[in-house]
């Protein structure tokens, strides 16, 4: 039966475009390694941040909405928090480097026999570092030495009323639960590592989280090629989920479907990647659209927001 490989991407609601471009490549040591639209509103940037090429499990993506926009309600029925993976040892490293940017951040703290952190990017957006042995590449941006950069995501939280339905879900992907902890539920698929958990956290006394600035709009697991999203989708049918067609994200192929807690799921295809349409060394240095928005790229770049792209993120930027 065909299962997800693990997280692909998770993308959440940001506010200015600066800020949240200086905090993933500057404060965090991320890529931004596409510039692109919202292909369903074409008028909002779309940024994606991860290693050097972008692999599936390390990208983070935003849609900016802007400073005044409407902020959005932690709770349930979302991916309460982001979790990257941060090398063996560098817990240190990374306080030292939170607290030198006046950034607030909760713990460390032990869960599941690792050590967190806990912090909140310039929108609220919740994250975690995590320690573990990953052997993923970091990204060496000249901001984070290498040794103590993030490697990708570690898991994702969900915050929701009830557990059960969705862990049912889970299983559906190809996950199986691994340990408990209170009212938190650990679930992974493959060997378990870093990219491949998932943690629901039961909390029927929470509101309901509502859409808007700071909150996750959607998390999207990996799915290893057309043939195997395709699989996935016919078995999620007949589990009775209202699946829709393939879409065409011009990096990866997306099919979209609610959990039964609310979250929104995508299964993305690996290919084609973030390669398709930039070099490796270029990557994140234009702003790309697909064919059928390039009639409109004049307008396109006259309505969005100008930002400065830190040197750091690319050494050709001047």
């Amino acid at each position: 039966m065909a299962s997800v490989l693990g997280i692909h991407h998770i993308t959440a609601m940001a506010g200015a475009p600066q800020e949240n471009i200086d905090f993933y490549t500057r404060t965090l040591g991320l890529r931004l390694v596409k510039r692109t639209v919202n292909f369903d509103d074409p008028y909002t940037y779309h940024f994606y941040f991860g290693n050097e090429s972008g692999e599936p499990g390390t990208i983070l993506t935003f849609f900016p909405w802007g400073a005044s926009s409407l902020r959005g309600r932690h709770g349930t029925g979302q991916v309460e928090g982001s979790a990257f993976s941060i090398p063996a040892g560098s817990t240190d490293f990374w306080i030292e480097r939170l607290a030198s940017r006046d950034v607030v951040f909760d713990g460390p703290e032990a869960r599941f026999g690792e050590t967190v952190i806990t912090v909140r990017d310039t929108d609220s957006v919740v994250l975690e570092l995590v320690e573990s042995s990953d052997a993923r590449p970091g990204w060496a941006n000249g901001e984070i030495p290498l040794e103590h950069s993030i490697r990708g995501f570690h898991h994702a939280t969900l915050s929701l009323e009830g557990y059960e339905r969705t862990s049912d879900l889970l299983g559906v992907l190809g996950f199986t639960k691994h340990s408990e902890a209170g009212n938190r539920f650990r679930f992974v698929c493959g060997d378990g590592a870093p990219g491949k958990i998932i943690d629901l956290l039961c909390e029927p006394d929470r509101m309901r989280g509502t859409m808007g600035v700071g909150v996750v709009h959607h998390i999207a697991f990996r799915a290893a090629n057309d043939r195997e999203q395709i699989a996935l989708r016919d078995t999620l049918r007949e589990a009775g989920s209202d699946v829709t067609p393939v879409i065409d994200r011009q990096y990866f192929h997306s099919i979209y479907f609610r959990e039964p807690g609310g979250v929104l799921f995508e299964i993305a295809t690996d290919p084609p990647g973030f390669l398709a349409d930039e070099a490796l060394a270029d990557l994140g240095m234009h702003l790309k659209l697909p064919a059928w928005l390039e009639a409109h790229r004049a307008r396109i770049e006259a309505r969005v927001t100008p930002f400065k792209l830190p040197r750091t993120n690319n050494p050709g930027v001047s």
